[in-house]
């Protein structure tokens, strides 16, 4: 939608009953092709003062600060944007979006760990999802999670962190944790066990493609969910064991969670489905 069409939307339809807005931009359409202004973000923040869900899809922001975006998100989702060096850096602003309790990153490639600590200062964050976010490292990352101990729910999908640091990073920092969600790259058995006892993890979830021989096996996977007291959602994607005994094991030997092995679903390339 072009921003012109967006100012019009604004002035004539959109009020105090808009709480969910998913935009797309026009990163991939060249130089002089319209952009999100700062000017447009303020504006919706005034004109929809409910608004609690933002998703932006292939959007130039390296010239939207996030000061302007409208104070009253709860849920911020980038998918395929571009921002600046200082869009999120921990010394601006302790002030900006109070009540923010999810912030999805998908495909941002400039994302690194300065941005990672810079959400350190979101003190609602309840939910972090990081989708290819290539530039993040384990330092950063592990960092950064000693100062968001209260992360609810964390999702590293298609990064270049191995799962065994990443899980590593969790049982130091995340305790309360209640949902993890990552890609199986570099997991291994001794990986996972660190997750033995987590006191509060409801859901755990592991997405293949299956490419690491260290994987561990469906009774190792078994014995450490066993010990997990609140474990209550079990899911394997695309590790190709739907069907096979494995599913059969776990299932049995699990009969307090619900079991979910399945072949990952296709990737629509279409930004609004």
């Amino acid at each position: 939608m072009r921003p012109k069409v967006m100012w019009h939307l604004l002035r004539r339809y959109m009020a105090s009953r808009l709480h969910s807005l998913r935009m797309g931009g026009y990163l991939f359409s060249g130089s002089q092709a319209p952009q999100l202004s700062p000017a447009l973000m303020r504006a919706l923040g005034h004109k929809c003062p409910n608004l609690r869900r933002l998703c932006l899809h292939v959007a130039d922001l390296t010239m939207v600060p996030i000061t302007s975006l409208p104070c009253t998100l709860r849920t911020l989702e980038l998918h395929s944007c571009e921002i600046s060096m200082v869009w999120l850096l921990k010394e601006q602003d302790p002030t900006v979006l109070p009540l923010l309790e999810c912030i999805v990153l998908d495909r941002v490639p400039a994302f690194r760990d300065e941005h990672l600590q810079g959400l350190t200062r979101f003190r609602a964050l309840r939910s972090l999802v990081l989708g290819g976010t290539y530039r993040v490292t384990e330092t950063g990352l592990d960092a950064s999670l000693q100062e968001m101990s209260y992360l609810q729910r964390l999702e590293v999908l298609g990064c270049t962190l191995s799962a065994d640091s990443t899980l590593l990073a969790i049982s130091r920092h995340l305790r309360d944790v209640r949902k993890i969600r990552l890609t199986v790259r570099g997991l291994s058995a001794p990986g996972l066990s660190v997750l033995e006892g987590m006191p509060s993890l409801e859901s755990l979830c592991l997405l293949g493609p299956l490419i690491t021989p260290e994987m561990p096996s469906p009774a190792e996977i078994l014995s450490s969910c066993l010990t997990m007291p609140k474990l209550r959602v079990l899911e394997l994607q695309g590790l190709g064991w739907e069907g096979q005994e494995a599913e059969r094991l776990l299932c049995k030997g699990l009969p307090h969670c619900m079991v979910i092995v399945r072949a990952c679903p296709k990737e629509s390339l279409d930004w609004w489905m």
